[in-house]
């Protein structure tokens, strides 16, 4: 009986630590490129994008009325329907600037969760592809 009451406390402490380590969201994202301008959070003002032009727009699942406005997630990629299209160990953080529904450029694939600049996108896939599925945190 001890044994078994050890074996379901070590189970509720495993869980309890992979729970609490667990606080990413997984979705999918594409890419967009130029015009960025204007966009749904900031206008016509360019000084929105930060100047490693990793940014992007936010997808119906995270727009939130407007508040995703200026969010900034920490992205990586996690699959692609293509092997080695992730680029393995690169995770990036984005500043939402846009709605993805609204934006001026088309994005490379609807019903995105983030549509990620063409920079941004490059730094975490191969940017030949349409699509990747994404594991992403909010900063």
């Amino acid at each position: 009986m001890a044994k078994l009451q050890l074996f379901f406390q070590s189970l509720i402490v495993i869980l309890a630590v992979l729970f609490h380590l667990s606080h990413a969201d997984v979705g999918t994202a594409a890419h967009y490129r130029t015009p960025y301008l204007p966009t749904a959070c900031y206008g016509n003002d360019a000084t929105q994008f930060p100047s490693s032009n990793l940014f992007g727009s936010a997808g119906e699942g995270i727009w939130d009325n407007g508040a995703a406005c200026g969010r900034q997630y920490l992205v990586r990629c996690i699959s692609a329907a293509h092997p080695r299209t992730c680029i393995p160990g690169q995770t990036i953080q984005i500043k939402i600037v846009d709605r993805a529904l609204s934006s001026v450029s088309r994005p490379s694939r609807h019903g995105a969760t983030i549509v990620l600049s063409k920079t941004a996108f490059g730094m975490i896939a191969k940017p030949s592809a349409t699509g990747i599925n994404i594991e992403f945190t909010q900063v």
